[in-house]
Parts: C-alpha cells; sequence; structure tokens
C-alpha cells in the first residue's frame, strides 16, 4: 500500500485536474459624440462566450477558482454557471479508525472472537484518483469518484488466517510465536457517488461543506502481515473470504478543505456464514474536498 500511495501521490503531484466550462459576460459600451463634445447616441452591447479549458488543483476541487482577492483585502465570490467537470484529482484523503461491528453490536460475538484488535491501531486509509460531476450552481454539485480503501485491523491474538478453505467459517492456525504486528488488511477499489453543498465563502475566503451519498467497494486483495523476532517481515496475500463487493454509505463535513468523514457499509465484511453480521464502520479525518 505504501508504494501505491506515494506513486498515487507522486502521479497526481497534488494537481487535480478538471476540464470545465467558463461563461464571460462582457458589456460593451459606445459613446457618440458631435463637434461640439455633446453626446448623441449611447449604445451597449452585451456579449457572452463560453470557454473550455482546464483547472489545476490540490484536493480542493472547484473551490480552487471560486473566490478572489483584491488589492484591498476584498473577498469577491464568482458566481459559476451550472456544468460538468472530469478528470484526474488527487482529493478526499480519509485517516482515521476501523470498527468491526458484530450483529449490532461493538463487542465480538464468541464464534469471532479470534478476530480480537487493538482499537487505536486498526486504521482506514483511502482517497480518491479520478472524478465526474456536475454543478448545478456554486453551492450544490454531485459527482461520481474512484479511489483506493484499505481497512487494516490489527490482531490481538498470535494466529495466523488461513488462506485456503471451506466457504463456512474463517481457518486460523494458533500460532507458537509472539507477533510484534499482526496485521489483517482488505483492499478495495472505491467509488462513491457524492452530494456536495457548500456555503458561500466566508471572510477567509472558506466554505463549510456537507457530503455524502452511496459507496461501492470491489475487493482487488487481502493480506496478513506479521513481524516476529523468528520470522522477521512475512506477507502472505489472498482474497481470504473478504466480500467481493461491498456497499453503504458515507458522510464528510468540513471547513475549508479538512474535514471529518464516516463511513458504513450494509454487508458482511466475509462471505462466510460463521462471520455472517460482521460489518465495517470507519471514522475519522480527512483532507482535500
Amino acid at each position: 500500500m505504501k508504494r501505491l500511495l506515494i506513486t498515487a501521490i507522486l502521479c497526481a503531484a497534488g494537481t487535480g485536474l478538471f476540464a470545465q466550462t467558463t461563461t464571460t459576460t462582457v458589456t460593451k459600451t459606445t459613446v457618440t459624440t458631435d463637434t461640439k463634445g455633446d453626446t448623441i447616441q449611447v449604445k451597449s452591447d452585451t456579449i457572452k462566450s463560453k470557454r473550455k479549458g482546464f483547472r489545476f488543483s490540490f484536493g480542493k476541487g472547484e473551490d480552487a477558482s471560486s473566490v478572489s482577492v483584491n488589492r484591498h483585502d476584498t473577498i469577491t465570490e464568482h458566481s459559476k454557471a451550472p456544468g460538468f467537470s472530469w478528470g484526474l484529482t488527487f482529493s478526499r484523503f480519509d485517516l482515521g479508525l476501523a470498527t468491526l461491528v458484530d450483529n449490532g453490536s461493538f463487542n465480538l460475538s464468541p464464534q469471532n472472537n479470534f478476530l480480537r484488535y487493538r482499537s487505536w491501531k486498526s486504521s482506514n486509509v483511502g482517497f480518491d484518483i479520478i472524478q465526474a460531476g456536475y454543478r448545478f450552481n456554486s453551492a450544490f454539485r454531485i459527482y461520481v469518484s474512484g479511489g483506493f480503501d484499505w481497512t487494516h485491523i490489527r490482531l490481538r491474538e498470535n494466529i495466523t488466517i488461513q488462506q485456503d478453505g471451506p466457504d463456512d467459517a474463517l481457518r486460523y492456525t494458533q500460532d507458537g510465536i509472539i507477533y510484534s504486528k499482526n496485521r489483517f488488511t482488505s483492499s478495495y477499489f472505491r467509488i462513491p457517488l457524492t452530494f456536495d453543498w457548500r456555503s458561500h465563502v466566508n471572510d477567509e475566503g472558506k466554505r463549510f461543506h456537507l457530503a455524502g451519498g452511496p459507496m461501492i467497494g470491489i475487493l482487488y486483495n487481502g493480506r496478513v502481515k506479521q513481524i516476529s523476532d523468528e520470522n522477521g517481515k512475512e506477507k502472505f496475500n489472498n482474497d481470504y473470504h473478504f466480500t467481493k463487493v461491498r456497499y453503504g454509505l458515507t458522510a464528510r463535513a468540513g471547513y475549508g478543505s479538512f474535514g471529518i468523514y464516516a463511513k458504513y457499509y450494509f454487508n458482511d465484511m466475509f462471505d462466510t456464514a460463521q462471520q455472517a453480521g460482521l460489518k465495517n464502520f470507519s471514522f475519522g479525518f480527512m483532507f482535500g474536498f
């Protein structure tokens, strides 16, 4: 994940690329005078022009060019016409805690107790790298985006989740090794559909945001990573019965480029019968609306 994260940051270079349509209105006034200097005719023409172009931004999306500050430090907000936007981005970087919900409880049931985890070391990380949407006005837009999402569960037990086995339950072995790190990870492509409401720009040139909507995830890898004195660092990749497609809701609230987020998935984390009702809930901080 570290290599993928670093590659995405370097490739995006903090400059989301969006195509947009800009409408410019110019009023041209023509004044005609006679030889005595008296005005005899005033004519005004209004010319509207549309220009398609590209904009670069880091995590700010369409906020990047929505305000301006003149030399008297006056904040001016430019009204935007409805229009589509699309392109590459590096935004909505999520960094938070991952929590397991077992049939509505934050306490694991006996059949799932082997998945006991360290709450403050179980994390969720994700970000978007592509986006397409429609802006209704300066305050409201809707967009669909795509990116990556990782859930890292730091296991307490000295066990190894087995790669192969029947589909009725997760299998594991109890190891005679003390692991300094025993991490169980699911990796998904995430595709959220977001409804984003933005306030007017305040005196500091920033907005309040309320955003959220449905999100699906497509599994591309599962991993067990262990570190011990006996075996050093080991990594094992497999799907580990993680559900292939997950779906849920995400909610975001923030000010400027920073905020908080929460994600909850309606279907089970695993496709095994024994882990039925075990779901994933994550919350934390986000950077880059």
